[in-house]
């Protein structure tokens, strides 16, 4: 799909951009030639490879407001969740834009950016989030320490059956070995993450409903806060405006 949107890129651009070595790029072009595809090459300076114009796709399964929707929702996904499989497809998506429409497109979806990673970053926590993603994806065991809310920590092995990100924090939904039961683990207190040869059979996945209801213990008190001025927007955010009411103001 990225011959699709370019009317030519060269094997050197697209090796760098999926990782590859340039001769995996001349063989998967081979591959798209022989699926009846019709691929043209180019040498010189201004070389490349690209897709004869003659070559086209169906178009009209999505409006362009669609395609502009998914292009944001991708990129907000992508600033969370980075591997190739999604610039695979945000390329595939951008290549059903009309090629007059694409710049105007590209701007409108870039309008709206959701980003939830850090300011500062934590490579451990991206590796954590590769290792459990893989083990979803080949059913296998996990094995790590929890610390609980009693600070002391256990040393689990799961099934993972489910990968979620609420409110910034992110969540491992699995079955327990130890407990015998599902359960929800909160990613910032896991260590020492592996994942295990062993492969499991899936069970019919009970999930827990995202509210916390059964798996946190909800015990609600209304509390009056006394906060300081330069935390009003937080405390916006937190508790809606209609709930923040300004006291007193120090004057200097």
């Amino acid at each position: 799909m990225i011959l699709l949107n370019n009317e030519r890129i060269s094997a050197i651009k697209l090796s760098q951009m999926f990782e590859v070595s340039t001769r995996t790029i001349y063989r998967d072009i081979e591959t798209i030639s022989l699926a009846g595809i019709p691929i043209s090459t180019y040498n010189g300076v201004n070389g490349g490879i690209s897709i004869m114009e003659e070559y086209k796709v169906d178009k009209k399964l999505f409006t362009i407001s669609d395609i502009s929707t998914i292009l944001m929702g991708l990129s907000s996904v992508s600033s969370t969740l980075y591997n190739n499989e999604i610039v695979c497809t945000l390329e595939k998506v951008k290549s059903l834009l009309p090629k007059e429409q694409v710049k105007d497109i590209e701007l409108k979806s870039n309008q709206i950016t959701i980003d939830l990673t850090t300011w500062m970053g934590n490579k451990n926590f991206q590796s954590n989030i590769e290792k459990i993603k893989s083990a979803l994806s080949y059913n296998k065991y996990l094995k790590f320490e929890y610390c609980g809310t009693n600070r002391n920590k256990d040393k689990r092995s799961i099934e993972p059956y489910k990968l979620i990100l609420k409110e910034n924090n992110w969540y491992l939904q699995g079955y327990c070995t130890l407990k015998q039961d599902f359960r929800v683990f909160k990613l910032s207190r896991i260590s020492n993450l592996e994942i295990l040869e062993e492969v499991f059979v899936p069970r019919e996945f009970k999930e827990k409903s995202l509210d916390g209801s059964g798996w946190i213990d909800k015990k609600l008190i209304e509390i009056k806060l006394l906060a300081h001025w330069s935390l009003r927007e937080q405390m916006i955010e937190r508790c809606g405006e209609d709930n923040i009411h300004l006291l007193y103001v120090y004057e200097n």
